[in-house]
């Protein structure tokens, strides 16, 4: 386990009332946010994988974020409420280490911005009348099309029909009659 433990002096930097504005899982939230779930030694830092998960939870981006960067041999921590750096080792044994950071960490999810709102669900279509029509109300767009090629198809139907029956009809009479003549 890794322990990230700001000194009394980062707690008195805070804006007064901050941590008494937090509730009870609120607090315990922010406790565990300084506390990684594995053993990070200090040369392990330069090759951590982004976002590092602690024992908050999540590390998404609106919940609790934590971005390792070094600069030099100084790993810089970063929440997206503040930017911290590693000062020193504490402790470490190979299973535990506790390092002590500048800043006390804030989480996204409790001190940084609330996420956008999600977008509204689109409304559904109001149907319209047509005009001339009577008080029936037209249906959705989908429907009407389905219905207009049903009857085009049933029009186009019907016009072969017609064609068949009268034109070719005619001609074949038209033929009888020529060859009757004949």
């Amino acid at each position: 386990m890794t322990v990230l433990a700001p000194p009394e002096s980062a707690f008195s930097s805070l804006a007064p009332g901050v941590l008494n504005s937090l509730n009870d899982q609120q607090k315990d939230e922010l406790v565990k946010f300084h506390v990684i779930p594995t053993f990070i030694s200090t040369s392990q830092f330069q090759t951590l994988s982004n976002p590092l998960r602690t024992q908050a939870g999540d590390s998404t981006y609106y919940n609790f974020p934590l971005n390792i960067t070094t600069n030099g041999t100084s790993p810089n921590l970063t929440t997206g409420v503040v930017n911290a750096t590693l000062q020193n080792t504490i402790y470490t044994d190979g299973q535990l280490a506790v390092y002590q950071v500048d800043k006390v960490l804030l989480p996204m999810s409790l001190f940084g911005p609330q996420p956008p709102a999600a977008a509204p669900a689109p409304e559904p279509e109001k149907k319209k009348k047509k005009t001339g029509d009577d008080d029936t109300p037209a249906t959705d767009s989908t429907a009407s099309s389905s219905v207009d090629l049903r009857l085009g198809l049933h029009g186009l139907m019907g016009g072969i029909n017609w064609f068949h029956c009268n034109v070719l009809f005619v001609t074949m009479d038209g033929c009888n009659d020529a060859m009757s003549e004949t």
